[in-house]
């Protein structure tokens, strides 16, 4: 499967499992669009505890998605750009299983502080994986993408819980409507 396959296949798992079961959410993001600092979220979800009360709305979270269909992808210098309170890497188990020792050496986080110091540290990683399997028989034998629907989105690293949303809700809601994806 080539790289563009590869991508077009976990967008099509994220959209069919995390974006569509709550909240709101908008690709292709554009954060700072009209200076010289403008950067990208793949995907930034918003999801309020309830839509009933003006309270539920401020209390909901942002969660951004960038999507990584390998290695090369990942330290490609576009991407990663983590502005929410929570924050994804969306890549295979193959990609994954290549990113550990970087994640474990901080070569990874050095690299994202450098094509974006204004991105967050606090992100976890999120895998495709053929539904009725689970991660661990994946991480042991990866198997190949094949067709969206099969398959669903694990988390194999937790989002650490530590990140603070430097934007506000309005700014991250607009930039999500402005969009328009």
């Amino acid at each position: 499967m080539s790289r563009s396959e590869t991508t077009e296949f976990l967008k099509n798992v994220l959209r069919n499992t995390r974006l569509t079961e709550k909240g709101y959410y908008a690709s292709e993001v554009t954060i700072n669009a009209l200076t010289k600092d403008k950067k990208r979220v793949d995907y930034v979800q918003f999801v309020p505890p309830g839509a009933v009360f003006l309270s539920d709305i401020e209390k909901g979270i942002f969660i951004c998605y960038e999507i990584k269909s390998c290695t090369r992808d990942v330290y490609s210098g576009s991407g990663l750009n983590f502005y929410g309170e929570k924050n994804f890497i969306v890549t295979t188990m193959e990609t994954y299983k290549k990113l550990q020792p970087d994640i474990r050496s901080g070569k990874l986080n050095a690299h994202i502080r450098e094509v974006n110091p204004d991105s967050s540290l606090y992100y976890g990683i999120m895998v495709a994986v053929p539904k009725g399997r689970n991660v661990y028989e994946e991480y042991e034998q990866p198997t190949r993408p094949g067709v969206a629907d099969d398959w669903t989105m694990k988390t194999v690293l937790e989002c650490d819980p530590g990140g603070r949303r430097k934007r506000s809700l309005a700014e991250m809601l607009f930039c999500m409507l402005r969009s328009g994806k």
